[in-house]
């Protein structure tokens, strides 16, 4: 027979008294440990959640961000950032570079 092991990650937990009183009554009064009643109450709750991830970066959803050769551009720029490739500007460095006659 084949065996499924399932990845668990351990976790510290402080909960106020009065709630960990309240769930011991409860854990009890199913015939379970505080422990076993808090993970599945939390894992039962977790599944009936529906999350979405979305890969747009903007916090207000900006749609400029959805298209690809933007974030292609962006991504180059980190990319640029990370091998060092750029240069920082002082804001007098920016004002003459506009003012400049190109």
């Amino acid at each position: 027979m084949a065996t499924i092991a399932l990845e668990k990650k351990r976790k510290n937990i402080d909960l106020p008294v009065d709630t960990l009183q309240k769930l011991s009554i409860m854990a009890a009064s199913q015939g379970k440990s505080v422990k076993a009643f808090i993970e599945n109450l939390l894992i039962s709750k977790a599944e009936a959640l529906s999350v979405e991830v979305s890969t747009n970066p903007s916090p207000s959803g900006d749609q400029w961000f959805e298209n690809p050769e933007n974030m292609a551009s962006i991504m180059r720029g980190i990319e640029d950032v990370k091998q060092g490739r750029t240069k920082a500007y002082t804001m007098d460095e920016i004002r003459n570079l506009l003012s400049s006659d190109i």
